[in-house]
């Protein structure tokens, strides 16, 4: 599971006082923020039919230009541990730049477009293909007082080239977030619809997650979720991830 795929992975408050938050723009909040430098590092356990999944990500954040351009760059390490093998390598490298064409007042969107080589140091840690995927996110204040933030987002992920002995990767996906603000901390939900057309089944997911800045320039999140829908790629997992702003 790839989590908030739509969604550009930041955290940034900007505080009045201890207990209260000022904000700016729905693309400027709590994980959608464009203009900050970013380190997040996060752990994803999933719990499949074949054995568990546990993805050890690094992510960079770069904003260029007059920021409203953002690079962002995965390293995942991956380990496996089913009853025949049991390893950990290197994942698949990606790379992804997002733009906001429009932010107004309670209002924003923005594109993204990522490139997932095929680059796992082991066969089982990748699809083995190289994937593009582009990312259409549209976020709106719900009331008057921003405390809830809705954000809406549509891709397409299709693979391009890559070994030729797997599947091609042809997925839709539809994901709606609602977060909720309160002091320091942040709680969310998410669902996304997700077709596999190579398969001809729906991979859906959900997750619930709790978030709360512990300084100036760092955050912690938790969340778990789980896999539905009759061709789900997974059971059940649990994430848990730290952002650094420098």
């Amino acid at each position: 599971m790839k989590l908030t795929l739509a969604l550009v992975f930041c955290t940034i408050f900007s505080a009045q006082s201890q207990d209260t938050i000022k904000y700016s723009n729905p693309l400027a909040e709590v994980r959608f923020n464009f203009f900050k430098n970013s380190v997040i590092l996060f752990n994803e356990y999933l719990d499949t039919d074949a054995g568990s999944f546990n993805t050890t990500n690094f992510r960079l954040l770069y904003p260029i230009g007059k920021k409203t351009f953002l690079l962002r760059f995965d390293v995942p390490l991956i380990s496996t541990n089913t009853p025949s093998v049991n390893k950990t390598g290197l994942g698949d490298l990606a790379v992804a730049a997002s733009y906001i064409p429009y932010v107004k007042n309670k209002m924003g969107m923005a594109v993204r477009a990522k490139i997932t080589s095929n680059s796992a140091s082991d066969l089982n840690f990748g699809t083995g293909k190289w994937v593009f995927t582009p990312t259409f996110i549209l976020g709106n204040y719900l009331g008057n007082h921003k405390k809830y933030l809705w954000f809406s987002a549509v891709e397409q992920q299709l693979s391009f080239a890559g070994d030729q002995n797997r599947n091609d990767i042809n997925v839709s996906v539809f994901e709606n977030t609602l977060l909720y603000f309160f002091g320091k901390n942040w709680f969310g939900i998410d669902t996304a619809i997700r077709y596999n057309y190579t398969i001809d089944g729906f991979q859906n997911t959900a997750f619930v997650e709790f978030g709360r800045k512990f300084s100036s320039d760092s955050m912690f999140y938790i969340h778990p979720s789980l896999g539905y829908g009759g061709a789900k790629s997974y059971n059940y997992g649990f994430e848990l991830g730290v952002l650094i702003l420098f």
